[in-house]
Parts: structure tokens; C-alpha cells; sequence
């Protein structure tokens, strides 16, 4: 399995992407390479400075680098040369099996759009964030993708994230739900209630209504469905406010003697790094999106979750279960 991992893309880079590769390569002993992208000089001066670098590793040459200024519907024209450009063609080649980066979100998505196409039946590819809870976490879609969505929109992402949470997160029959402002089916905007109507008799989906945001972390579903706007905006506040928490209980610790509780697993629990890269669901290749700010233990997080949807055929299943819908769409209509 190949995994291509962008090498520019966050705020340090290539200082935290080249120590999670190697974090991730000793994770995962035998079944896993790495390319890494980006400007080969910068690349191979910063492995130098690790010691007993695993030799699953190979790097490629993208001496571009896409800026936070760009804009992510020019960079393939612009800049083809970039580190983001040339990763994903990689995969379009099939030279590799995923991409993942922490570079420019728009950019990442935009070139994923143009070089991996959206599967059939999907308008729009939504990114799916895992959230804790009470519970199990739970899946969040669309956590940044779509600004602008129509019902049929926020209906695919409610397939896209029922597809991942049966075929990844493992989930029999997953709970699918609306976020809005109240839990009566006729409230929120005109796109709420248009979808609302819409998901009640969707086939194939275990709809069980609208959501409000105080009811997400109690784990009462297993995937939670809105526009791109709303779940950046609910993702940034609840990465804030978990890093926040940990914050305190930090605090906490320090004038603390003796300690029985297991607050290294609340830390995992409410540390978003754990995760660490979300995927773009709907287009026809792996494509992992990771924070700019990640960590080396996010970006090893994020090559494991690559590894898990290339270990789990995501793309064909996806593909295969939106086809079964579509199909059985049309022998209704007929």
C-alpha cells in the first residue's frame, strides 16, 4: 500500500509531516510506503535529522507550495507543480492508493474535485469529521466542503456518512440525523425542512429526525448531516472547546498528589489529533484532509486513516451502495 503524504502542508512543515511518517511507518511494520511530496532538498535535509529512518519511504519532487492566499480553484492552473497538484495526480495514476495532506482545505478538495471526479450519483463530496460523545463518536457531514447546499445535497451527504460509518466506523445500522434549531420536523430554514421532508422517506437510511447541537455529545446518533457552513463552524467550536477542557483538567493535575482516575484516555477522548485527518467522502480516490496547526501524532493519525479506507476498499463500496440507491431510486420513479 502507498500512501502519498504532502509534505508542505502545515505551518511547520516538513519538520511535523516527516516525524509523523516515520511514526507511521514504525506503526504500521510491513504493509505500508510513503511517498513523501514536496521540495526534495528540504525533504531530505530534514530526514537526515532522524535517526533509524524506516526505508519504506520515497520522496517526489514538487518544488511549489501552495500559500494560504491562493485560490484553490487556480492552483492546479497556477501552480501544477505544487506539492498538492502532484500528490493527488500520483493517485489519479494509481502510482498510489491515498493522499494526504495538511495543506490549503479548498486547495486539497478543488483538486481532489478536478483529479479524482466525483462518484456517480454524488453532486457534491463532503468532508466527514469524527466527533466524541457521550457514546461512540460520531460522524459529522459536511464539516467544511459546501457553503451553499440544496435538500438533494445534504441527502447525499446523509448516504455518504451512512456508507462510512457501516463500512469504517463499523455501525450495523447507523443513526442518521438533521442538525437544526429545534426537533419538530417543521423548524429551521426552508432548506431544513425541505430536507427533513425528504430524509423522513429516503429509503435505506435510519433517519431519526432533527438534532439539536446540546444533543450531539450525548451520542444518540451515529451521523449527523448539515451544510459545509454550519459544521465548520460546529467542528471549530468543538475542537476549542475540548482543547479548552483539557486545559483545565490540566491545571487541575498540576496541584494534585495522587491521581485514580484515567484521564490519559479523557485526554484521547477530547484530543482531536487522535483523529487526525478527516476524509473527503464521495470522490473516487482516498483523499485525507488534515488541520494546518496538526501535530506529528495527528498527521501519523491521518495516514492510518488512509490506510484503513485503502484496507477497507472505501472508494468501491461507496461507490457500489450509491449505485444500489440510485438504482433503487429509479425503479420507484418507474
Amino acid at each position: 500500500m502507498r500512501i502519498v503524504l504532502d509534505a508542505m502542508g502545515t505551518d511547520d512543515a516538513p519538520r511535523i509531516e516527516i516525524a509523523g511518517a516515520v511514526e507511521a511507518l514504525r506503526e504500521h511494520e510491513s504493509d505500508l510506503e510513503l511517498i513523501l511530496v514536496g521540495d526534495r532538498d528540504v525533504i531530505e535535509a530534514e530526514l537526515a535529522r532522524h535517526e533509524s529512518v524506516p526505508n519504506r519511504i520515497l520522496v517526489y519532487h514538487a518544488p511549489d507550495r501552495v500559500q494560504p492566499g491562493d485560490s484553490p480553484a487556480s492552483v492546479i492552473r497556477r501552480k501544477p507543480n505544487s506539492s498538492i497538484v502532484v500528490g493527488l495526480e500520483l493517485q489519479r495514476k494509481r502510482e498510489a492508493d491515498a493522499f494526504v495532506s495538511a495543506g490549503s482545505t479548498g486547495a486539497v478538495m478543488a483538486t481532489s474535485l478536478f483529479k479524482l471526479k466525483p462518484l456517480p450519483g454524488v453532486d457534491r463530496p463532503a468532508i466527514g469529521t469524527l466527533l466524541p460523545t457521550a457514546e461512540q463518536q460520531c460522524l459529522l457531514v459536511d464539516a467544511g466542503a459546501n457553503v451553499d447546499c440544496k435538500p438533494q445535497h445534504l441527502v447525499q451527504f446523509a448516504h455518504l456518512g451512512n456508507i462510512y460509518a457501516r463500512e469504517i466506523m463499523g455501525r450495523a445500522k447507523p443513526r442518521i440525523a438533521l442538525l437544526n434549531i429545534g426537533k419538530e420536523p417543521g423548524k429551521g430554514d426552508e432548506l431544513s425542512a425541505s430536507a427533513h421532508g425528504v430524509l423522513s422517506s429516503e429509503d435505506g437510511l435510519d433517519f431519526i429526525g432533527n438534532l439539536e447541537g446540546r444533543d450531539i455529545i450525548e451520542g444518540v446518533c451515529d451521523v449527523v448531516v448539515c451544510d459545509g457552513f454550519v459544521g465548520n463552524v460546529l467542528l471549530k467550536f468543538y475542537e476549542s472547546v475540548a482543547q479548552f477542557i483539557i486545559g483545565l483538567i490540566k491545571t487541575e493535575l498540576d496541584s494534585l498528589t495522587e491521581n485514580s482516575l484515567d484521564f490519559d484516555r479523557i485526554f484521547r477522548i477530547l484530543d482531536y489529533s487522535e483523529t487526525g485527518g478527516a476524509p473527503l467522502l464521495g470522490v473516487g480516490g482516498v483523499s485525507v484532509i488534515c488541520h494546518g496547526g496538526s501535530s506529528s501524532k495527528a498527521i501519523r493519525n491521518a495516514i492510518s486513516v488512509a490506510a484503513q479506507a485503502v484496507r477497507s476498499d472505501m472508494v468501491a463500496q461507496t461507490a457500489s451502495r450509491l449505485s444500489a440507491s440510485i438504482n433503487d431510486a429509479s425503479e420507484e420513479v418507474s
